[in-house]
């Protein structure tokens, strides 16, 4: 039985959790900084990564006190390295680091989104290797087959914007405020997902990446002739992007016969509407459909502890002169698409 600290600060959560190698969350806090970025519509790098100074120790103390436990108990920090907002990631890094080194445990730097892909594993025990897995957050949408700890074969990415990119500035144009992703999909509830003609990019083609700088584009031109509803607009946007993500995902399914599941995660994994177009693709194809539960699809040091026991239990560990990076792909070898530069 191993137990694991897992720290994160990648982008706008400041997080720690304690978790064990039997799936057990010991202790988990989140602090969120919506009041910091809400006037500016987004994320200020600079404004994160001030927060987390201010907040990572407090947690840490925090998430210690809640388990019972000291530092001296745990048996390895696991810190996100990248990739995210490099003065966020920095932060937790070196306070990974300086615990490391005080308490004399190995450290375990951790790629932000290898936490996000083994974090169904933490909830779901017999989810076996391979699995497919669409990944999708503010900053990434990729389809991976996950074979191992440190094992991915990037499928498809995104060509220029996010899903959760697309969310967070439809949101801002709409005016309905920060996170976007939430706003969005509330607003949505109320609206006809059918009432506005857009477009779904690359749907239907036998590209296997995804495009969704258009669809916001789109929806910007169509909320500027004044004769479509703040919900119709937010409705008839996340139908697109369910249709584009559905299209994209039904290709990886149809090209990896041998994965054991569908699996989705990221914060948009929390999205109601997609996880449910989701659940009934996997069902055509025969797959067993895995998502985490949505506190666990959002940032949290959960799963970097959870990814932090995987490669503990591989004999994975890292100097203490690891890097921040603020671009970390978990497929290296995947070819680079055109259009998406560092997102590949």
């Amino acid at each position: 039985m191993t137990l694991i600290l897992g720290l994160e600060s990648s982008c706008d959560e400041t997080a720690a959790a304690l978790v064990d190698s039997d799936r057990r969350i010991l202790a988990h806090r989140v602090a969120g900084q919506e009041a910091e970025h809400s006037p500016f519509g987004g994320v200020v790098p600079e404004i994160a990564a001030r927060a987390h100074v201010n907040r990572l120790a407090p947690i840490i103390a925090g998430v210690l006190a809640d388990a019972g436990v000291s530092l001296a108990d745990v048996d390895a920090i696991a810190a996100t390295a990248g990739p995210g907002l490099i003065g966020g990631v920095m932060v937790g890094l070196v306070t990974g680091k300086a615990l490391a080194h005080a308490a004399g445990k190995p450290l375990i730097a951790v790629n932000h989104l290898e936490g996000h892909a083994l974090s169904p594993r933490l909830v779901e025990p017999g989810l076996a290797f391979p699995y497919l897995l669409l990944l999708v957050s503010g900053g990434h949408c990729q389809l991976l087959l996950v074979k191992g700890v440190g094992d991915y074969r990037r499928l498809a990415t995104t060509i220029d914007d996010a899903a959760g990119e697309a969310f967070d500035k439809t949101a801002k144009l709409l005016g309905l405020g920060y996170p976007g992703g939430p706003a969005v999909e509330r607003i949505a509830q109320d609206g006809n997902p059918n009432a506005v003609p857009l477009p779904r990019p690359l749907v239907g083609s036998a590209e296997p990446h995804f495009s969704f700088a258009g669809l916001k584009s789109a929806v910007a031109r169509a909320a500027a002739t004044g004769t479509h509803s703040i919900p119709d607009l937010a409705a008839s946007f996340q139908q697109a992007v369910v249709d584009c993500l559905v299209d994209r995902s039904r290709i990886a399914l149809s090209a990896c016969p041998d994965a054991t599941a569908f699996v989705v995660a990221g914060g948009v994994a929390a999205n109601g509407a997609i996880r449910a177009a989701l659940t009934d693709l996997a069902a055509r194809f025969g797959r067993p459909f895995v998502a985490p539960p949505l506190w666990l699809c959002t940032d949290n040091g959960a799963m970097i502890a959870w990814a932090g026991a995987e490669r503990f239990a591989a004999g994975l560990f890292d100097d203490l002169s690891v890097a921040a990076r603020p671009r970390w792909p978990l497929d290296p070898a995947a070819e680079t698409v055109r259009g998406a530069g560092v997102k590949a």
